[in-house]
């Protein structure tokens, strides 16, 4: 530690979107007696001020200097800037914890969920920590918490993801066009969502969306891949292997956006080696302290965006024995993609870190 009043945390990216949930965590979870935060974003941030745990902060420009002396270093800024920035904040002392996708991937960088692989944090030999996607992340307590009773051998997944996946950009986005359709009969015949969005003067190519996303829902998230797929289902894959430790796991995605505002959810297809009931699932799932179990289809109970937005835990319900499948389980999930999906899982990674320091 290099302050003994108390470990130093540094937060890139304070402006943005992610951040400013990061600083709503920060308020919100005083565990960590961090002897001084430091805010830091682009030169046209700088000298903006900022109220954290009840003290006025300076933004901070981004330069070398400002990691001198930091403990932990998160960022909450694009790939580019964290391919850049990161190792810079690592050579400078700081353990960085990384909410992009520079390092995902990355063999010589754990990708670390608290609930399900905490052990991981301490094996970083770049000095970074990666934080996976949003729609990974919406799923993996559940998943870990059901991998360590029954086994996990198979994954079939089926995401509705929100327009805040897409930045601040996609949520204004749907915004546009819902306002701009607002008592339209529109949704009756082929393409006259479009027409209507046309004649509002909001230009498709204008668009974070390949289509219309108000009254619609758009089988696509991310960019084009290998054979057909989207950026966003190769993560899954990817993402899910290595962080539940199975290299070779089955995993299907298909990456579906939806007109919901902020909130992940995922219709989970999961196959184990061992046998498993929904008793069973129901008792692991609902011992999970970040884990709201809501299943009760006959009193109408199961999880929406709606419940779990603007909260932390995941919310978990739907769950049912597959019908023809041995050893399987169908289940639906939601997760706040800005808080758990994002700045969450972040800041619990730098607790993490900080306790051990």
């Amino acid at each position: 530690m290099s302050n003994p009043n108390g470990p130093v945390l540094a937060l890139v990216g304070a402006t943005g979107a992610v951040g400013t949930t990061m600083i709503e965590i920060l308020d919100g979870r005083p565990s960590v007696p961090w002897s001084e935060i430091r805010l830091i974003a682009s030169a046209r941030s700088a000298g903006k001020v900022l109220r954290v745990r009840g003290e006025d902060i300076v933004v901070q420009a981004l330069a070398p200097e400002v990691f001198d002396g930091v403990d932990v270093a998160m960022f909450d800024v694009p790939d580019e800037v964290s391919a850049e920035w990161a190792p810079i904040a690592a050579a400078r002392g700081a353990v960085a914890v990384d909410n992009s996708g520079a390092f995902r991937m990355d063999p010589e960088v754990p990708l670390v969920v608290p609930e399900v692989n905490a052990e991981k944090a301490a094996e970083r030999p770049k000095g970074i920590i990666s934080n996976p996607n949003c729609t990974t992340l919406s799923m993996m307590a559940a998943m870990g918490a059901l991998h360590r009773e029954f086994g996990l051998e198979a994954l079939v997944v089926a995401s509705y993801q929100a327009a805040s996946g897409a930045g601040q950009g996609g949520v204004d986005r749907l915004y546009a066009e819902m306002a701009a359709l607002a008592g339209k009969e529109v949704g009756v015949r082929g393409g006259d969502v479009a027409e209507a969005l046309a004649a509002a003067g909001l230009d498709p190519a204008e668009s974070p969306f390949p289509a219309p996303l108000a009254f619609n829902v758009v089988p696509w998230a991310g960019s084009l891949k290998d054979d057909g797929w989207a950026s966003e289902e190769v993560k899954v894959r990817a993402e899910s292997r290595k962080i539940l430790g199975i290299p070779d796991l089955k995993v299907s995605a298909t990456c579906v956006r939806v007109p919901v505002v902020t909130t992940h959810s995922l219709a989970v297809h999961a196959t184990f080696s061992r046998d498993v009931t929904v008793e069973a699932a129901h008792k692991v799932l609902d011992a999970q302290p970040s884990i709201v179990l809501r299943d009760d289809p006959a009193a109408g109970q199961w999880p929406t965006p709606a419940d779990a937005v603007g909260g932390d835990p995941t919310w978990v319900g739907r769950v049912r024995q597959a019908f023809d499948f041995p050893n399987t389980l169908d289940l639906f999930l939601c997760g706040d993609n800005l808080r758990k999906g994002a700045a969450l899982n972040t800041y619990e990674i730098a607790e993490t870190v900080a306790a051990a320091l």
